[in-house]
């Protein structure tokens, strides 16, 4: 292909972008080396994304949340996950499921999305959720908390905690396969507690379900 003859679109061009940021990392995407790995001119990129790279972060934003569409890479990142304890990512939810389960559903696919792109977490936070993908969970939440019982601000708060939830803990399990502190603080007697508790095995996914559970469990509580 000329590197003057695009024949892009927008989606191959999140996907090749997503690629370069879960190998290298946010910082090393740049519209010429992602036009490189596309093996077009850089110029080729923007004629899909002409605001330039803030454009396209919220292609990608976007991309990434949109539990609908199907992951050209989800099925490695599926089983490669698995092999490092978190959880498999599962099919799409069937609408006619009770509410519980349309949520835990939504929750492991969301986590599942969020870890296998993790470099572009913060592509995530620094975005309002306004677009077509955000806004269809944010649907299935209100929707699912509805049918529990809750209403009016009671649906929107508990859509809250329950979607915060699910973030916190993937940023919590990124954190933690992170880089080690240059200067990391010595276990000693200051931290009686966490140095006790130091060898106890960590089961992300195990957590993750446990948290999920008792959060269900506080935001609806079963009625007499």
């Amino acid at each position: 292909m000329s590197r003057n003859n695009a024949g892009l679109s927008t989606d191959r061009i999140i996907i090749e972008a997503l690629r370069i940021i879960d190998g290298q990392g946010l910082r090393r995407l740049t519209m010429r080396r992602l036009g490189d790995a596309l093996e077009v001119e850089a110029m080729a990129v923007y004629h899909h994304f002409p605001l330039g790279k803030e454009q396209l972060f919220d292609a990608i934003a976007a991309y990434i949340i949109d539990l609908d569409r199907a992951d050209p890479d989800g099925e490695a990142a599926a089983e490669q996950d698995g092999e490092d304890g978190a959880a498999e990512e599962p099919e799409e939810e069937p609408v006619d499921l009770p509410w519980d389960e349309r949520l835990r559903a939504w929750a492991h696919r969301y986590r599942a999305a969020l870890l296998r792109h993790a470099g572009a977490l913060q592509l995530l936070i620094n975005r309002r959720p306004d677009t077509v993908p955000a806004l269809r969970s944010t649907e299935l939440l209100y929707a699912a908390f509805a049918e529990a019982g809750l209403d009016g601000g009671a649906v929107v708060s508990a859509a809250a905690a329950f979607e915060s939830y699910v973030t916190g803990a993937v940023i919590r399990e990124v954190r933690s396969r992170g880089l080690e502190s240059p200067s990391p603080a010595a276990l000693d007697g200051r931290f009686p507690t966490v140095t006790a508790l130091r060898d106890v095995p960590v089961d992300h996914a195990r957590q993750f379900d446990e948290g999920l559970e008792a959060l269900l469990t506080a935001l609806v509580p079963v009625r007499a």
